[in-house]
């Protein structure tokens, strides 16, 4: 290895001498050194490879050459020597191996067909030329045909055929009328590549009898044309429509191959009713951008300068409304030779050494021979000092004899490439070319650069000396160019005198003198300054300049950069300008511009014409931007940039930015350079190669940043090889057998040059293997196929442009592509840890079968059944990843006591392995999850009834429920808890012996032998005592009666046959209303989440109004609705908040009509209590009276009165008499209805009692609790028959009222 490197670092060595020898000789030389050196021939003109004359004109066979001597041409055709002295026809230019054969004076382009090939010949070798194939074009006549008329039913496609003659070369086809017009062509009628006219479908507009097919040739100038074609076009209905189909190509796959460079063609012409549309897709890729276009209505596809990464499949797709059709063609792309590194002329020194280097590519790979003067190398006469080793020739220790020139041949089946190259060998003393005693001035400061053309062979060396008898010139003050040329970066004035260039060789040497003078820099030590004068005034700008004595500056004046107006007003003194007599249009800028005949300054000032003085004011304003910007000091890698301040506008100036424009790569862009105190108006700035430069200049102060300045002038830096590579270099396949090499490409400036490009280069890792190179441009990617599987590579691109290469990259390992894992994890075992988590174990697969980077392993599980169910469900697998070489993980959210498998699988960046068998495990017993609902139905004064369902998810075998329930009084106060175990198999309960009137609050839950789970609660009223028999016992509002539940058993159970439906949650149903005149009851049964907020939406129904909504207090099921307007029908409707649409069905409800008197609890209204005390005082008035009388012995009918009166306790109240009572009867005298009132005794019958409770719970008005709570709400109703007598609905009276109270 170290070997190669040795001999690689000598060849690198070699090239860069020989480049430097070749760009020497190709320096403009003078004529006498053209005329004296020796050179072998170069072809520097020839014909095309592939000639195609005009048979109607003189045949010229180009053949131009250079050398020294001038070299002497000879022909071959067809492989033999071709005599031109035997031939009359043909003649050679003088001097000039051109051909010129006289057809126009009776020769037959035909007889000159052949392969033709020139040698340029001279006393140092022999080039050749490319064989150039002469053939004469050719254009024939169409042959006669008989065309019959083309009848074709509507919706039909059509294909006319043109059939072109075969011409030299093809001729180029359109469709024209009798009127030669072009045939208009769309989407449904078009021309194919094979000048074919096709019809997608046809229409009865398409009928014509002048259907023409023109072919043109042009190189004879000829249209040929095709007899006329008739198309009749009958019409059937209905049109039937058709589906697409290809018309061309057919079947459903083709083959196409094209060579790198040229432009793919594709074609897909499709039939069909309506007209097909046509797509292109590239199947496994994408369309290359920039260079993909579609033409012929998108039925051909159009790919620029193919490559071989535009191989593949292409699919056509024709489609309609009715269907579709594809065709897929298969392109491949081959590459005639093309070069990577063409030989390159060397000029050697007698015992130098050198190669001649011939790379080039193609598809197949091209093969590469050598000749030697025109000779193949292998019968060429021998030279020692040269060896052939491939598409390398290595020449050691040269000799005069051998100068030649050679030429290599690169060919494959689709073409070749020929080049030659010379080897001349060159014995020359030096000899420098540059005039002497040349005079060269420079100001101070600047760089100065001194010349010293040369040549000689071998290449001289130029040293440098200052004076007669100076010392050899070094140091970093000095930079000695290759070209001889000695720059001075900074010359100041003791760098003046004389300087002499020595070039030296092996075989002479050779001196030249310059001279250097350093001149003074001219300034403008005095500048104009800016000036308001008042209008008719005057004013003078000075201008006072210091200049090197021996340069004569002139000095000129502008205004607004223009020339002064020619007026007699601008006065020119020595050092100044003056204006006379002012007026409004000299306003402006005036500059001053000193030029000598090596550099120039200028100054400018700004004159403000006003009216009157101004007003003195002290103005704070961002400053005035900069100006004057020079550049000066002008370096490869550096140039100080200088300026003039703006005005401070009376905030001194704390710093000034300076910006810089690249008008090579991006123009109109400005970027920040740097920045330098407001004290500083000059800055050395560092630059980049090939970069157009120009500078601007920001001032700062504490108010703010200037206007740029004007733009400097700019600046061109030279190219040089670049400095940095592409950064983030990455090497990742995207197959398996591809390696995908990808870098971030240098921006515009860093490429340092023209001809940016990319050398990219890898080999295996690990493998004593060489690198393999290419080089690319403009892409930023490289794709390396045929490599093995997910392997390591070693990486790096490197840039390079015209100039050169940059420094050596380093390098970065990347993998080929991944494929699929091959083995699946083994030993999988599983830890069930409890009933909702488990532990899984595998053993890691060998690395080298995942081929690929090892992501983790995915571990997929799923439940097969519940335990406790014993029936299957749906199965939905769910994967956990555990990422990295992880051999186990945990397994959350399991159900208890269910079944599951799973199994685990390696990941690495392609996908997944194989799986692992599947793997059986069981999860124990846990908690169950709330029973699905808990409904109570059937509410008595003394029971409630309760109905639930089993827990969605049991989590094993049930043991028992529990229920506790509480009593909630009025004020929210809870009682006490009370405690039921109930067996498994039970699903309703009555709870019996409960207080009437009273709200219970229910805690309901299932239990397994684990322990309970999750319940669920409810709130439910039982039926208010209406007779107000039942009275409270002992303990009342605190739940169950005690004495009760001591005698009789609380618990029953029922078995009530009726079929389950198990709720879809959340929902609220049974929404119902109790409306009274101004206000209604709102009630609703909700089943889903706990704690969820409820509002209620109501409005008038039937009206478009929008809804009005009221917001529930916590999480209660009942509502009031205030502020109703009698005798109105409402729409209501219940909603929960947070849960997005989920609302109830709407219901309607009608309030009462307006009443006399309000419902409202009487018993603490004023007007009642002082009607009270009036009543109470007027009977004890009566008594008073009565007493009297009877002690007089008097009678007082009281027993009448009673007697025709019930008990004033249950009397209809009526507001405008005083009396109590808010209804009446029709008839006062009729009984009232069964179970209305309350008998006076405060008794009454069971079935009384029970009958008033359901069948008045849910009246008109129903009953109300002092906080609008609605008693009745779960109460049922049922039909009763009518009683005697018209009914009339009531309120409660002021006694029933306060027997709501709890």
């Amino acid at each position: 290895m170290m070997k190669k490197k040795s001999i690689s670092s000598s060849k690198a060595s070699l090239v860069l001498f020989l480049c430097q020898m070749i760009s020497a000789l190709d320096v403009p030389l003078d004529s006498k050194l053209l005329e004296e050196l020796s050179q072998p021939p170069t072809i520097t003109q020839q014909s095309p490879k592939d000639y195609i004359v005009d048979p109607r004109e003189n045949i010229v066979i180009q053949c131009e050459a250079k050398g020294k001597p001038p070299p002497s041409f000879s022909w071959t055709r067809n492989g033999t020597h071709f005599d031109i002295d035997k031939d009359a026809q043909v003649t050679m230019k003088p001097n000039s191996g051109t051909l010129v054969i006289n057809i126009m004076n009776g020769g037959k382009a035909e007889a000159y067909e052949g392969v033709y090939q020139c040698t340029a010949r001279n006393e140092r070798g022999a080039a050749i030329s490319n064989n150039i194939v002469i053939r004469p074009s050719r254009s024939p006549l169409w042959t006669k045909e008989k065309l019959e008329p083309n009848q074709v039913r509507e919706g039909d496609s059509l294909v006319l055929h043109c059939r072109p003659p075969v011409g030299l070369p093809p001729p180029i086809i359109f469709w024209m009328d009798n009127a030669f017009q072009r045939l208009p062509q769309s989407e449904r009628v078009s021309q194919g590549l094979n000048g074919d006219l096709y019809f997608s479908n046809v229409q009865p507009e398409d009928t014509r009898e002048d259907y023409i097919c023109y072919a043109r040739f042009n190189h004879t100038q000829t249209i040929q044309q095709k007899q006329p074609i008739s198309v009749k076009v009958f019409s059937t209905k209905p049109v039937t429509e058709r589906q697409p189909i290809l018309l061309t190509p057919t079947g459903s796959t083709s083959t196409k191959v094209e060579l790198r460079g040229n432009v793919l063609l594709l074609e897909c012409i499709a039939a069909g009713l309506p007209t097909p549309v046509i797509r292109w897709i590239k199947e496994g890729g994408e369309l290359p951008a920039n260079r993909t276009f579609f033409e012929n209505f998108k039925k051909t596809l159009k790919i620029i300068d193919v490559s071989e990464a535009d191989s593949g499949n292409y699919k056509c797709i024709a489609r309609n409304i009715l269907g579709s059709a594809h065709h897929v063609i298969s392109v491949t792309v081959k590459a005639a030779p093309y070069w990577i590194t063409a030989p390159r002329n060397l000029v050697l020194s007698p015992g130098e050494d050198g190669t001649l280097i011939c790379r080039a590519n193609g598809n197949p790979k091209p093969n590469i021979s050598w000749l030697a003067n025109g000779v193949p190398i292998a019968i060429a006469p021998e030279d020692p000092s040269r060896k052939v080793d491939g598409d390398t020739i290595i020449f050691s220790h040269v000799q005069e004899r051998s100068s030649a020139v050679y030429q290599c041949n690169a060919s494959n089946e689709y073409g070749y490439l020929l080049a030659n190259a010379f080897v001349n060998i060159l014995a020359e003393p030096p000899r420098i070319l540059t005039p002497a005693n040349k005079l060269y001035q420079v100001i101070a400061d600047s760089p100065a650069l001194l010349d010293c053309a040369y040549f000689g062979s071998p290449k001289p060396e130029i040293e440098w000396f200052k004076g007669v008898k100076g010392s050899i010139l070094r140091g970093n003050e000095y930079i000695f160019h290759d070209n001889g040329t000695l720059e001075i970066p900074v010359a100041q004035k003791d760098s003046a005198g004389t300087y002499t260039c020595v070039a030296r060789n092996e075989l002479g040497k050779i001196q030249n003198e310059v001279q250097l003078e350093v001149k003074d820099p001219t300034m403008i030590i005095k500048q104009p300054e800016y000036k308001v004068i008042q209008r008719y005034g005057q004013v003078s700008f000075e201008c006072i300049i210091k200049h090197d004595s021996t340069l004569l500056p002139t000095v000129t004046w502008l205004k607004d950069n223009d020339e002064l107006p020619d007026d007699e007003r601008f006065l020119i003194g020595k050092d100044n300008l003056t204006i006379m007599n002012v007026t409004d249009k000299d306003d402006g800028t005036y500059t001053c511009i000193v030029n000598t005949t090596l550099d120039s300054v200028s100054a400018s000032a700004v004159l403000t014409v006003v009216a009157a003085p101004p007003t003195p004011a002290i103005i704070y304003a961002r400053p005035n931007p900069p100006f004057d910007l020079e550049l000066t000091g002008q370096l490869e890698r550096s140039v100080e940039l200088s300026w003039i301040p703006g005005d401070e506008n009376n905030s001194p100036i704390t710093n000034f930015v300076i910006e810089y424009e690249d008008g090579l790569h991006e123009p109109g862009v400005w970027h920040y350079q740097t920045e330098v105190p407001g004290t500083q108006t000059t800055i050395q700035l560092k630059l980049s190669p090939y970069v157009n430069y120009s500078f601007r200049v920001i001032a700062v102060n504490e108010i703010g940043r200037s206007q740029p300045s004007e733009p400097s002038e700019q600046y061109l830096t030279k190219s040089a090889n670049p400095d940095e590579n592409p950064s983030n270099v990455q090497g990742i396949g995207s197959e398996p057998d591809n390696l995908v090499i990808t870098w971030e490409s240098l921006k515009g400036f860093q490429s340092n040059g023209p001809g940016l490009q990319y050398k990219v280069s890898w080999r295996q890792k690990d493998v004593d293997d060489e690198w393999t190179s290419v080089i690319v441009a403009n892409v930023s990617k490289y794709i390396v196929s045929g490599t093995p599987t997910f392997v390591p590579y070693e990486i790096k691109v490197q840039a390079l442009n015209d100039l050169g290469y940059a420094p050596e990259p380093s390098e970065v390992i990347g993998h080929s592509g991944e494929d699929l894992p091959m083995v699946a994890p083994g030993n999988v075992q599983v830890h069930v840890i409890n009933s909702t988590l488990a532990k899984v174990h595998w053993d890691p697969v060998p690395l080298k079968t995942v081929r690929g980077h090892l992501q983790g392993y995915k571990v997929y599980y799923w439940k097969v059944q519940s335990l406790s169910r014993r029936s299957k469900r749906h199965v939905e697998k769910k994967i956990l990843t555990f990422r990295g070489n992880k051999t186990f993980g945990m397994l959350p959210g399991l159900e208890p006591y269910s079944s599951y498998k799973l199994n685990v699988r390696v990941v690495n960046g392609k996908g997944e392995g194989p799986a692992s068998p599947d793997k059986v495990f069981k999860t124990p017993e846990g908690v169950p999850s709330s029973p699905s609902f808990l409904k109570i139905t059937n509410p008595t004064l003394n029971s409630l009834t309760l109905e639930w369902g089993l827990p969605t998810h049991p989590n094993g075998v049930l043991t028992s429920y529990i229920l506790k329930f509480q009593p909630i009084n009025n004020t929210h106060e809870l009682g006490p808890l009370v405690e039921i175990r109930i067996p498994a198999n039970e699903s309703s309960l009555i709870l019996k012996n409960l207080n009437y009137s009273t709200r219970y609050k229910f805690y309901f839950n299932a239990q397994t032998s684990v322990g309970s789970g999750s319940q669920i609660t409810e709130e439910a009223v039982t039926i208010m005592d209406e007779a107000g028999i039942l009275r409270p016992a002992v303990g009342a509002g605190k739940g169950y009666s005690e004495t009760l539940f001591a005698t009789s058993p609380v618990m029953h159970t029922v078995r009530p046959t009726f079929y389950k439906v198990q709720p879809l949650y959340p929902r609220i149903r049974n929404v119902t209303t109790a409306a009274a005149e101004t206000y209604a009851n709102i009630s609703w049964e909700y089943e889903g989440p706990d704690h969820v907020n409820f509002y209620v939406e109501y409005g008038v129904a039937g009206s478009k109004e929008d809804w009005k909504k009221e917001i529930v207090n916590g999480s209660r099921s009942f509502f009031v609705l205030k502020g109703l307007t009698p005798g109105t029908a409402y729409k209501v409707r219940v909603g929960a908040e947070g849960l997005s649409g989920f609302r109830s069905s709407e219901d309607v409800f009608e309030t009462g009509p307006a009443m006399a008197s309000r419902q409202v609890d009487i018993a603490t209204q004023g007007w009642f209590i002082g009607l009270m005390c009036a009543v109470a005082l007027l009977i004890l008035i009566l008594l008073i009276v009565c007493f009297i009388r009877r002690n007089k012995g008097g009678k007082y009918p009281v027993k009448e009165k009673e007697d025709a009166h019930a008990d004033p306790e249950i009397q209809p109240m009526k507001e405008d008499d005083g009396t109590f009572g808010e209804y009446s009867d029709a008839e006062d005298h009729k009984p009232l209805k069964k179970g209305s009132r309350t008998p006076s005794d405060r008794t009454v019958k069971k079935e009384d009692s029970d009958d008033s409770l359901v069948d008045y719970g849910e009246g008109v008005n129903g009953q109300f609790n002092e906080d609008g709570s609605f008693i009745g709400q779960y109460s049922g109703k049922k039909e009763k028959e009518p009683a005697e007598g018209n009914e009339s609905s009531e309120a409660p009276s002021p006694v029933n009222a306060m027997n709501s109270f709890v």
